[in-house]
């Protein structure tokens, strides 16, 4: 009877374990997607920013001409 226990309990450490493991697998995942999104969302705002830049550029010279 003692083994069984014993075994249970080897067999809720192993399935702890494995758990911890993919929640942080699926943290580190979810992370570096995140990440990524966050650097796209700057590249294209840092372009859009220079597309408005260049525009009001051209609006101001317009204006003057």
């Amino acid at each position: 009877m003692q083994s069984l226990q014993d075994l249970n309990q080897v067999n809720v450490h192993n399935l702890n374990s494995v758990r911890h493991e993919a929640s942080s697998r699926f943290r580190n995942k979810k992370k570096e997607c995140l990440k990524a999104q966050i650097n796209e969302l700057e590249t294209n705002n840092y372009f859009r920013n220079i597309t408005d830049l260049y525009r009001d550029i051209s609006d101001f010279k317009k204006g003057y001409h």
